[in-house]
């Protein structure tokens, strides 16, 4: 028996007219959605967002390379970060890659207009569908190349004075509630094999002490003293400051140093780079490695989009709610200007309380 058909179909009468039959009964197709799905949404934005330019344009550009190799040797000689430096050079290529493309040649070339069409283009969703934050990145970035070209007085005149900065919006830091933070740092047990111990050292230390994932990775042994509970750490710009440990987190750094690091590292700490945290080849951990340490902890929490920033958030958070004074987060959390730190001032339910208890026409 053949199958019923959806189709309508064609008969014939006896007048040799034909007309349409109505469709058999039977399961109703629906049409496919055509809608992108989220993951199709992020790898169009991921696709949107590859860079301008090669990398190694600067350096191959004729008119700017020479003004490229001595600004980038001043940021060495200041000790700016690897990873500053890889930053710089990515958007200065994107730079140059858009001035010859708009005629300048040169540094000294580039006029104010240039640049204004470059940042245009780079704040272009359509375009590049690039952040505020990291096109005002990439300002900061064309703004110290320039300053530094003028000063130097390899240009006549600095054309990036003028630029403006895209205004980034207000955005609530998102951060766990304590009963899910307790659930997230105590989620490393022996059933996850034996580098439970390092991971739950990192996950107690990073929200004992708000620090970041850079500043995790390179913490070193002689940086932690165990008798004051307190670690030195290098934040951004070679900033350096002293975080308090509180107990727990002391005691799982203690039990994972003492223990199975000593077995990896196995003596070699020139191999290890006297890092606290290693791989388990005896390598310092990489940055890669410890988002990966989140995400499978905040799984097995039965926690979501959980990253290592929102661990900062929430040491920031609680310790706001707690009653600490904004200056102090502001020093813990290592932001140069307490404007940074107050994005944490956020309407939480003490504040909602204390404003229902006083205000007359709050309900």
């Amino acid at each position: 028996m053949k199958p019923r058909s959806n189709k309508t179909t064609a008969a014939t009468t006896q007048s040799g007219k034909s007309i349409a039959r109505k469709p058999a009964a039977g399961r109703l197709r629906l049409k496919k959605d055509s809608a992108p799905t989220a993951s199709q949404q992020r790898e169009r934005v991921r696709r949107e967002r590859v860079p301008i330019a090669p990398q190694g344009t600067m350096a191959e550009s004729i008119g700017f390379a020479a003004a490229r190799n001595r600004f980038l040797a001043e940021l060495r000689f200041l000790n700016r970060s690897r990873h500053t430096l890889t930053a710089y050079e990515r958007d200065l290529d994107d730079l140059v890659a858009h001035m010859e493309r708009l005629g300048a040649g040169s540094p000294a070339q580039v006029e104010p207009r240039h640049l204004q069409e470059h940042i245009a283009f780079l704040g272009s969703k359509s375009e590049r569908a690039m952040s505020v934050a990291s096109t005002n990145r990439k300002i900061a970035a064309i703004q110290s190349f320039f300053s530094f070209l003028h000063e130097h007085h390899l240009i006549a005149s600095d054309p990036s004075t003028g630029l403006d900065r895209p205004k980034r919006p207000l955005k609530i830091p998102a951060y766990l509630s304590p009963d899910q933070t307790k659930r997230l740092v105590e989620a490393p047990t022996p059933d996850h094999g034996d580098l439970w111990v390092r991971d739950r050292a990192i996950l107690e230390l990073m929200y004992a002490s708000g620090l970041r994932a850079s500043e995790v990775c390179s913490a070193r042994l002689n940086e932690w003293d165990p008798t004051a509970l307190t670690l030195k750490v290098e934040g951004k710009g070679m900033k350096q400051r002293f975080v308090p440990v509180g107990v727990p987190a002391a005691d799982a750094l203690s039990r994972w140093i003492g223990g199975l690091r000593s077995e990896l590292v196995e003596g070699n700490e020139s191999l290890a780079d006297h890092r606290i945290f290693v791989s388990r080849s005896g390598l310092p951990l990489e940055r890669v490695a410890l988002w990966g340490i989140v995400k499978k902890y905040a799984a097995v929490a039965g926690l979501h989009n959980v990253t290592p920033h929102k661990l900062r958030h929430s040491f920031a958070t609680d310790l706001l709610r707690g009653g600490c004074d904004l200056r102090t987060v502001q020093e813990f959390l290592g932001h140069a200007s307490v404007v940074t730190t107050q994005i944490y001032t956020h309407v939480d339910d003490r504040k909602r309380d204390a404003v229902r208890k006083y205000h007359p026409r709050f309900g």
